[in-house]
């Protein structure tokens, strides 16, 4: 497999030079290894990567760039192992997220809470969600096993939020 490697070197402040470059690397999907910033290699990463070395420089700092293959097997295995881990990671954060959104969800059935406003809010939490895990798959090279538990728990969000949206129409509808 071929690899991005990318380092770079910042001043100790602002320290906001810091976060944002952390940040940047994160969305991206880069895992850190061993001091260096690693990802699966590809046109558009590299873009974005050359704008992140511009913002760097603009901190007054340096970065350096490179694409190769890693020559020993369990060191490559190793970084891979390290891409899983951080996607799973995100994933279930994201399934957690949805646990929450069913507890709302029935709390509000619970509470016989049939108004619209409930409708968009948790319309809008459910958006929220899509949109994360669209986030997460974005950076998603490898498809660890949490991928397709998360796609399931966002399915599920759908059903429970449209069988919610349902019942409110039906309330509103009777009263």
């Amino acid at each position: 497999m071929k690899w991005i490697i990318f380092t770079y070197s910042l001043p100790a402040e602002p320290s906001r030079a810091r976060v944002y470059t952390w940040r940047q690397l994160k969305k991206l999907g880069a895992v850190n290894h061993q001091s260096v910033w690693v990802v699966p290699h590809s046109t558009d990463r590299i873009n974005v990567l050359k704008k992140l070395i511009e913002d760097i420089e603009s901190y007054k700092g340096t970065a350096l760039l490179f694409a190769g293959n890693i020559l020993i097997r369990s060191q490559e295995e190793s970084i891979v192992q390290a891409f899983v881990d951080s996607r799973n990671e995100e994933y279930r954060e994201l399934i957690d997220k949805c646990e929450d959104f069913f507890k709302e969800i029935k709390f509000e059935i619970d509470r016989k809470n049939f108004i619209f406003a409930e409708v968009e809010e948790n319309e809008e939490e459910l958006d929220k969600l899509k949109l994360w895990l669209k986030k997460i798959e974005k950076r998603d090279i490898l498809k660890p096993p949490l991928r397709k538990d998360a796609k399931e728990k966002i399915k599920e969000c759908e059903k429970i939020f449209n069988d919610f949206a349902r019942r409110v129409y039906e309330h509103q509808k009777e009263g």
